[in-house]
């Protein structure tokens, strides 16, 4: 989710100050001093203080001002939220915490998807497993990510579980992180692009054990593949 405009800028400036602990929890904020510091009418602090309290980073009270929330309250699960920490000091912490959020989830979604996804969800799979391939081989990173992130977003939408199916994004975002901060290897490794052609035909097939084994291993791969990385 991109913020645009003059709240986008505000937001792209304390966002990252919250999640870094830069702005430390307890850090009381001033509507009239934000105001004067980035140059922006009260209707722009007012829209993105809403969009932060949304996000529960920060709380908002008349003659307190606008305080920063504890990190246990934040919702870790917002993309932006993932975007901000990952550029911060913690960004190894946060993207062990998704892989092993990845782990638990991404493997039973593919094992459903092979019992509930749609003939037009199979197909798009498929069709995505041969982009992934062809783009892995021109070493096209940009967009191999952006299919790799339809295809795990694909996978949980045909899992019919719409809690698993609302982490699309959160995937997405890791994805994006992973490759931003260089934590990619220039042309993706063979064996990762031969277990997505393997989740699809598992799941165009109906195999629900193969899907799920096909799938623990790419989440399992790229895990070791982030612990390796990070030392």
């Amino acid at each position: 989710m991109e913020i645009q405009g003059l709240p986008g800028r505000l937001l792209a400036e304390l966002g990252p100050a919250i999640a870094s602990g830069e702005l430390p929890e307890g850090t009381v904020l001033r509507a009239e001093e934000l105001e004067e510091r980035f140059g922006v009418s009260r209707t722009v602090v007012r829209e993105a203080v809403r969009i932060l309290e949304g996000m529960r980073l920060v709380a908002s009270r008349r003659r307190v001002g606008i305080t920063v929330q504890p990190r246990s309250g934040w919702d870790v699960f917002d993309p932006l939220v993932i975007r901000w920490r990952l550029a911060g000091a913690d960004r190894s912490a946060q993207l062990r915490s998704l892989g092993s959020l990845r782990l638990a989830v991404e493997p039973a979604a593919a094992a459903l998807a092979a019992r509930h996804a749609t003939d037009d969800e199979r197909r798009r799979l498929s069709a995505l497993a041969v982009e992934l391939t062809m783009t892995a081989r021109a070493a096209d990173l940009a967009t191999f990510l952006r299919h790799d992130i339809e295809f795990h977003s694909t996978v949980l939408q045909a899992s019919r579980n719409e809690m698993f199916a609302h982490l699309g994004d959160t995937v997405g975002a890791v994805l994006t992180g992973r490759t931003e901060y260089h934590l990619m290897p220039h042309q993706p490794e063979p064996y990762a692009i031969r277990l997505h052609r393997e989740v699809a035909e598992a799941v165009c097939a109906g195999d629900a054990e193969r899907a799920e084994q096909a799938m623990r291993t790419i989440v399992e791969g790229a895990l070791t593949e982030l612990n390796h990385q990070l030392g």
